[in-house]
């Protein structure tokens, strides 16, 4: 058990651990501060029954005041006064998880569990009051949407293990639900005609959404590639676009050639942000860091009505099915796998070996170039 004089300087130099919780011991009080990986430091103190408490977090609580609270809560200890247990929101909780998953994760990871905890929203609600019965209707919401389903109930469950780790609730009450099965690999594509309506739905629009579905359709990325674009990733002279590694999938560096039509709607795009293609627009207007483009949900259903008022017939589709549209359709544009694959940015690289693919960025890529021209002129044709 480590343990130091705390001090208010001595707090502040204390450096989080490379991944986990450690927790100081003060040498003169019974208190103790858990430093998280992301660096937040909290005030415990450990009961005689050997179960921690929290206090509050350094910053919000001074180390005097925290310090004076340990006392009180040992001296009532052992006075066999009863006090509640200590509380905390929902919404606060999922902040802190939400900042210590920053910590270890890449931006668009923390955005996906941001956006599953979302399906399980109780705002100011105490944790210690979410009932299970809750959470399950909640939950039953996205019975039609399996994998979203499945997904959830696996944040949740990760969530609120976190929280009973950190002492915030007893017990989960996500526990006992079973997990959900995901559905099968998907294998829908979308028609000539419902690609015909999706391009020219995308292309008459003037918001993001619009912009994003036009450069999926165009260019076979997937949505949290394209939502990201950096106008300093474009290389106008060659026509091509570099994704840096921290946001691909496979983690590796991507570059793909840009055809007329690509190009020519990214001009038609506003600079409204110095660094990004998307920006949020609601943190560039009120003047804060500005973030990229992630609300999916709203804009699509507002696509899929529009496509729906101008009489196209389009199933049921995700903004990935593109991807796979895009794949299907060049092969029977008759382009080969390699390069498809390489356009793709595929693990399998086709003929490559790992290593050729690490250092041979530009491999193929007049074909790749070639491919997307003949692609580009069987949309423009549709």
């Amino acid at each position: 058990m480590s343990k130091i004089a705390l001090t208010d300087v001595a707090l502040r130099a204390l450096a989080p651990p490379m991944k986990g919780q450690v927790t100081i011991w003060d040498r003169d009080s019974p208190l103790g501060v858990r430093i998280s990986q992301g660096g937040s430091k909290t005030f415990i103190i450990m009961t005689a029954s050997g179960r921690r408490q929290t206090i509050g977090r350094f910053g919000v609580l001074t180390l005097a005041k925290a310090r004076a609270e340990a006392k009180k809560r040992l001296a009532e200890k052992t006075l066999g006064i009863q006090r509640p247990a200590p509380t905390i929101r929902f919404d606060e909780a999922v902040k802190l998880y939400l900042e210590q998953c920053k910590a270890k994760n890449r931006p668009n990871t923390v955005s996906s569990y941001k956006r599953l905890l979302g399906h399980l929203a109780f705002g100011p609600t105490q944790l210690k009051d979410i009932a299970p019965i809750e959470i399950v209707r909640k939950l039953d919401k996205l019975s039609d949407r399996p994998t979203e389903h499945h997904h959830a109930v696996v944040a949740g469950r990760i969530f609120f293990s976190w929280c009973v780790r950190n002492h915030y609730i007893d017990l989960s009450p996500i526990q006992r639900l079973q997990v959900p099965k995901k559905t099968g690999s998907r294998e829908r594509t979308l028609t000539d005609l419902e690609l015909r309506a999706l391009y020219k739905t995308a292309v008459a629009g003037k918001d993001a959404f619009h912009r994003i579905v036009l450069l999926l359709i165009l260019t076979g990325q997937r949505k949290g590639e394209i939502s990201r674009l950096q106008w300093d990733w474009m290389n106008g002279q060659e026509r091509t676009i570099t994704l840096p590694g921290s946001i691909t999938k496979n983690r590796r560096t991507h570059t793909f050639p840009l055809g007329e039509l690509a190009r020519k709607h990214i001009e038609r795009i506003p600079r409204t942000s110095d660094t990004f293609l998307f920006p949020a627009a609601r943190d560039h207007v009120r003047g804060k860091p500005t973030t990229v483009f992630n609300g999916w949900g709203k804009p699509k259903k507002a696509f899929d009505l529009e496509l729906r008022k101008k009489g196209h017939k389009v199933a049921p589709y995700t903004l990935h099915d593109l991807r796979r549209t895009f794949a299907s359709g060049m092969a029977r544009l008759g382009v080969q796998q390699v390069v498809v694959e390489k356009l793709l940015n595929h693990v399998s690289g086709g003929e490559q070996s790992p290593i050729a693919q690490v250092y041979n960025r530009y491999s193929f890529m007049d074909e790749m170039k070639e491919a997307i021209a003949k692609w580009e002129a069987h949309v423009a044709s549709l």
